[in-house]
This record gives structure tokens, C-alpha cells and sequence, in this order.
């Protein structure tokens, strides 16, 4: 992954804690760490986590109530509360709660360390290909207020590695018509140097 990602444990056993902590440090994420919901609270306070992961029973407070709040204060379309709720509350009633407020998987202790592990990586690579998509739709939002329909189409093609005689088949257009397309785009888009421009519209195009 690009980005490791960012995980909040919440749990008030210290040992399961530091173990989850050290696992997933180990897969070079970063972490945060809570032992009630007042410290998770202020971790979130300074950094939006990726991933949450939730005992239920804590301390001072219910993690069904503060998964709650997390959607309440800090979801956004472009960004979800992920959470992952990791609990002694087995019955199928609790299961069931945890799902149906939000939780996006639930996980009964005793558990599986490497299970364990596996899920918070599946969800991190899950939430960093939305992440990419999002900057892809961005991307080409932005470069469709620059170019012309024919033109992202011969830079989308462009940015592929396709040659002139390729692109042309693919949009209709002469071989010659494509090279004076690419210059426009090249232009417009502010891409001077002679050796390597397509290099240049490659990396500004997802």
C-alpha cells in the first residue's frame, strides 16, 4: 500500500493492547492507542484514524455508543467511520447490535491473532483503493475543465503509452490530427519539456 494507514485501538486490556499494537506496527502501520473512551476521544481530536478498532466494555463507556458518535462528529462521504468492533460479547443479539449501528466487522475474543490481522490489512487496502479512486475522479474532473472531450479522450490514451496510430484508430482521428491533438493538450496542460512529455502527462494522469 502507498499508505500504511492509520489505526485507533480501543481496549482497556492492556496486554491484548500491546499485542494487537506491536502485530500491527510490524505490518508498518501506524498506531494509536486508548484504554477508555476519554483517550479516544482525544486521539481522534488530533488525528482521523482509518480504521477504528473497538472493544464494546470499557471503562468509562459503551464502544457501541462511541462508534455513535464517531459517525455523529466525523463521518463524511469522502471519508467513513471504519470500525471494527473486537469483543468478549459473543451472543448473536450483540453481534447483530454491533452490524446494524455500523460497525463494519465484528470480531469475538478469544480470537485469532492473525486473523486478527488480516482483516485490519483488507480494510486498509479497501479504504486505500477508495482513497485512489477519489483522486482519480478528481484528476480527470479537473482535466475536463481543461481539455476538450476529444482531447482527455487522446490523453487518457496518451497517458496509457498508446502510439499516435493507436489513439488515432480508437478516436477516429487521423494519425496527423492526433499529433497536433497531443500538442494542444500538451500546451494547456503547461507541459513544455521537449524529451519526455509523455512521461509528464502520465504522471499527471491516473
Amino acid at each position: 500500500m502507498a499508505n500504511n494507514g492509520i489505526v485507533l485501538l480501543v481496549e482497556d486490556n492492556l496486554k491484548i493492547l500491546d499485542i494487537n499494537r506491536r502485530m500491527l506496527e510490524k505490518e508498518g502501520i501506524n498506531v494509536l492507542t486508548a484504554a477508555t473512551l476519554m483517550e479516544a476521544r482525544e486521539r481522534v481530536k488530533l488525528i482521523s484514524p482509518d480504521v477504528v478498532v473497538l472493544d464494546i466494555m470499557l471503562p468509562d463507556g459503551s464502544g457501541l455508543d462511541f462508534l455513535a458518535e464517531l459517525k455523529e462528529k466525523y463521518e463524511t462521504p469522502e471519508k467513513p467511520v471504519c470500525a471494527l468492533f473486537l469483543t468478549a460479547k459473543a451472543e448473536r443479539a450483540d453481534i447483530m447490535t454491533g452490524l446494524s449501528i455500523g460497525g463494519n466487522d465484528y470480531i469475538t475474543k478469544p480470537y485469532d491473532i492473525d486473523e486478527f490481522r488480516m482483516r485490519v490489512l483488507g480494510f486498509l487496502r479497501l479504504i486505500e483503493s477508495a482513497r485512489m479512486q477519489r483522486q482519480e475522479n478528481e484528476n480527470k474532473l479537473s482535466l475536463s475543465a481543461i481539455l476538450s472531450k476529444k482531447e482527455l479522450a487522446v490523453a487518457l490514451l496518451a497517458a496509457q503509452g498508446l502510439y499516435n496510430k493507436e489513439i488515432a484508430g480508437k478516436v477516429f482521428l487521423s494519425e496527423s490530427r492526433v499529433k497536433t491533438c497531443l500538442s494542444g493538450i500538451y500546451r494547456k496542460l503547461g507541459i513544455t519539456e521537449q524529451s519526455n512529455k509523455r512521461e509528464i502527462l502520465k504522471k499527471m494522469i491516473p
